[in-house]
């Protein structure tokens, strides 16, 4: 008897996924455990794997197209075994463009139109794939970028990649149709009456992202405490030691190097420990208090971002950290997570200060109480023991929910994380 292949529900919060590839292909044998397909999920992509033996019989829905979790993408059976095809209800298909109305005037050619700052460039006949050899071969690219360059009729094979490996990622894309944009020659009215876009629909990732802001923001009270820290110690502390393995390696290859953020991340563990009250989640009806300090950090990807969790921090050394916050960085940004590695987090942190950000408020990631906002560190005029000296400082901004956390204590939490990053020291007793 044949068995359907449903999406599955690959992560906690998925309600629908976008199939991104084929592995087994109508025909192909199968096995109980073999990956059929690629899924990308409102956080990562992840494999879709055979619930039963048999072979393949047939592809209910192509790659690129999203439907909801539970409905049916195949079919796995016997060879002739007959196959009923259910109604398969998709979200691939992006609205079609209506025709002006009849009193617009027709849009002037292209080539004397200068498109709107992101508007695609004009999309060529498909080409096939060609590898660096000269043969035909498969195009890397991301799945946010394969689904742009689908809906705007994209060919990707003569388009640089910057991503890993020479991957193309979505930011390529937007290059791609700058450097195609022809030079502005038209006045103002012009361009408003022949402007072109480009709808891009929702990632399932950026349905998350906006989901989960609309829980916290609207619902949470939410209040921020701003401290200044100096950092001219942890500053010299991680010289010395990034100075001292520089001739060990990862297991990358790479040499390894402790950041600014590897330290904030074991203080703020430490100082969790200290106050658990910090270490909670909200329960509507309770307060978790978490025994176990997991500390999320959040990570920009491409079209959003995802906070992967390293786990028990307050117990590791900031190698440990170091080389953990790296790993999940890496593959975070291949979406290759997988759902216990970006779950269960007590309290996030938010790192923008290698973007120069000197100061700002980081949105709570709810069940937890509090999410720690880290700007830049600086030099700046400072007065110590009444002499006007440079020191390198920086702003950390504590977004606590009220209803777990009071004023008081989120001032004390802070005070300790500052009393530890201003004495380094404190981190390795």
């Amino acid at each position: 008897m044949a068995t359907n292949v449903l999406m599955e529900a690959l992560s906690p919060t998925m309600e629908e996924g976008r199939l991104v590839e084929w592995k087994k292909q109508e025909g192909e044998a199968v096995a109980a455990g073999d990956v059929l397909a690629e899924v990308e999920t409102d956080k990562a992509v992840m494999d879709l794997v055979a619930r039963a033996s048999g072979v393949m019989l047939k592809h209910l829905v192509p790659a690129g197209t999203t439907l909801a979790v539970g409905k049916t993408v195949g079919v796995i059976g016997k060879v002739g075994e007959e196959v009923a095809v259910p109604a398969v209800e998709t979200r691939s298909a992006a609205p079609a463009a209506a025709p002006p109305p009849a009193s617009v005037p027709a849009k002037a050619p292209l080539a004397t139109v200068p498109p709107a700052p992101n508007a695609p460039p004009v999309a060529s006949s498909p080409a096939p794939a060609v590898a660096a050899d000269g043969t035909a071969g498969r195009i890397k690219a991301s799945p946010l970028a394969k689904k742009i360059a689908a809906d705007r009729g994209l060919n990707l094979a003569g388009i640089h990649g910057s991503g890993p490996e020479g991957r193309v990622v979505a930011r390529d894309l937007d290059q791609a149709a700058a450097s195609a944009a022809p030079p502005a020659t038209t006045s103002r009215s012009a361009v408003a009456e022949t402007a072109s876009f480009t709808d891009v629909p929702l990632s399932l990732l950026r349905k998350t992202i906006a989901k989960r802001l609309a829980q916290s923001i609207g619902p949470v009270p939410t209040f921020y405490l701003t401290s200044e820290i100096d950092m001219e110690r942890v500053w010299e502390a991680r010289e010395a030691l990034n100075t001292a393995s520089a001739n060990e390696k990862s297991e990358s290859g790479k040499p390894s190097k402790i950041s600014i953020n590897d330290i904030v991340i074991k203080a703020v563990a430490a100082a969790l420990r200290q106050h658990p009250a910090c270490n909670a989640w909200w329960q509507e009806d309770r307060i978790r208090y978490w025994a176990d300090v997991h500390v999320s950090m959040a990570v920009a990807i491409e079209d959003g971002l995802i906070t992967p969790v390293i786990r028990h921090a307050d117990q590791k050394s900031l190698r440990e950290i170091s080389a953990e916050s790296r790993e999940l960085a890496g593959r975070a940004r291949e979406r290759r997570l997988a759902p216990e590695e970006y779950t269960g987090g007590t309290f996030s942190v938010s790192n923008l200060g290698m973007f120069e950000i000197d100061q700002f408020t980081a949105v709570i990631n709810p069940p937890e109480a509090g999410i720690l906002a880290v700007g830049g560190t600086v030099q700046k005029p400072v007065v110590v023991d009444g002499q006007v000296v440079v020191r390198r400082r920086m702003r950390v901004t504590l977004s606590c929910d009220h209803r777990i956390i009071d004023g008081a204590t989120g001032a004390a939490f802070l005070k300790t994380l500052k009393l530890m990053l201003e004495n380094p020291l404190a981190l390795v007793w």
